[in-house]
C-alpha cells in the first residue's frame, strides 16, 4: 500500500487557510533571528493582514464595529487574531504592544514579502499599497516557507510618485504628517478622505478588492479629534 508523501509547504499553506476562517491573511513570514525582536522560543514569525475583499463585511457585522466602544478594529484584530494563534500553537503579537513597540516594519522587511516603495510605504505584491498588519504570530517551530514574491514597483511606471496633492508623499522624503492632514482636513482634501490619494493609485492596489467604505473608515481614524471643511 503507497503513502502519499506530503509536501514541506503543507503545513504553511494550512496555517494559511486557516488564517481565511478568521477574515485574516497571511501577508508574509520568515525565520527571526537573534536581533529581530521576536520571542525567544520563535522559529518562525508570521504576519498577518485583512482578507479582502472578504474582511470588510465581516468585520462590520462584528460586535467590536457595532458596539461603539474605541478602537473595533484593534479589538477585532485582538479576538480574531489571538484565536487563530491559539488553534496553532502560537503567541499573537499585535502593533500596539508597547511600549517598547514591536518592529512590524523590519519585520515586514525580513519576510522579504514586502517592499519599499518610491513614495516609502511598504508595498505587496497581492496588497500594492493597501498593505497593512493586524498582527503577528510567533510560532515555536520552524515552517518550511514558499520563496516570496518580488517587488511589483520593478516594472511599475511609478504613479504614486506624484499621486499626492501637496507631495506629502514623494519619492526621496520622508512622509509630511502634518502636511497631509492639513490638506486632507480642507475642503480641497475632500476626496482624499474616500482614501489616501497615493495608495489608491497603485495598480496592484486597484485589484485588490478593497471596499472604498475601508478606506473612509482608516481616514476618519487618521483625522480622529481634527475639525473639517
Amino acid at each position: 500500500m503507497s503513502t502519499a508523501r506530503r509536501s514541506p509547504l503543507t503545513e504553511f499553506h494550512r496555517i494559511d487557510s486557516l488564517a481565511h476562517r478568521y477574515a485574516l491573511a497571511v501577508t508574509g513570514a520568515f525565520h527571526p533571528g537573534k536581533d529581530e525582536a521576536a520571542p525567544a522560543d520563535c522559529r518562525t514569525l508570521l504576519l498577518l493582514g485583512p482578507d479582502e475583499p472578504r474582511f470588510w463585511p465581516v468585520f462590520r457585522k462584528a460586535p467590536e464595529y457595532l458596539d461603539g466602544s474605541p478602537d473595533p478594529l484593534d479589538r477585532w484584530s485582538t479576538r480574531q487574531a489571538g484565536a487563530l494563534a491559539t488553534k496553532i500553537g502560537g503567541t499573537a503579537i499585535f502593533p500596539s504592544d508597547g511600549p517598547p513597540w514591536p518592529p512590524f516594519i523590519a519585520w515586514a522587511l525580513a519576510t522579504q514579502s514586502c517592499h519599499i516603495s518610491p513614495v516609502g510605504l511598504l508595498v505587496h505584491d497581492k496588497a500594492g499599497l493597501f498593505l497593512s498588519f493586524r498582527a503577528a504570530i510567533a510560532l515555536p517551530v520552524r515552517l518550511e516557507l514558499p520563496a516570496p514574491a518580488p517587488s511589483p514597483c520593478t516594472s511599475c511606471p511609478a504613479p504614486c510618485a506624484t499621486a499626492c496633492p501637496v507631495g506629502a508623499l514623494s519619492p526621496g522624503q520622508d512622509y509630511d504628517v502634518a502636511a497631509c492632514m492639513a490638506h486632507v482636513c480642507s475642503a480641497k482634501g475632500r476626496e482624499c478622505r474616500q482614501g489616501c490619494l497615493v495608495r489608491r493609485i497603485c495598480p496592484v492596489s486597484q485589484q485588490f478588492g478593497r471596499d472604498p467604505d475601508q478606506s473612509a473608515f482608516h481616514m476618519t481614524a487618521f483625522l480622529k479629534g481634527q475639525t473639517c471643511a
